[in-house]
């Protein structure tokens, strides 16, 4: 994925996220991902390349990743 000139970086969860539990990305996208608690807005953010991030998406849309408890 590719960033367009101009564009602007948000932030963005789910909308099945409306008990407060959950993590927002910031899109669109260029040479990372970054991923943070929705709840911790000026805390730290994970970042990680958009092929893993994509494989990750993928193994969770797919159910490879198993159920968490």
């Amino acid at each position: 994925m590719a960033i367009r000139q101009g564009a602007t970086h948000h932030w963005t969860k789910s909308s099945y996220s409306a008990n407060g539990a959950c993590v927002e990305v910031k899109s669109p996208v260029v040479e990372a991902i970054a991923v943070r608690d929705s709840k911790v807005q000026d805390g730290p953010s994970l970042t990680f390349a958009p092929g893993t991030w994509t494989s990750f998406v993928d193994g969770v849309n797919e159910g490879r990743l198993g159920r968490l408890a």
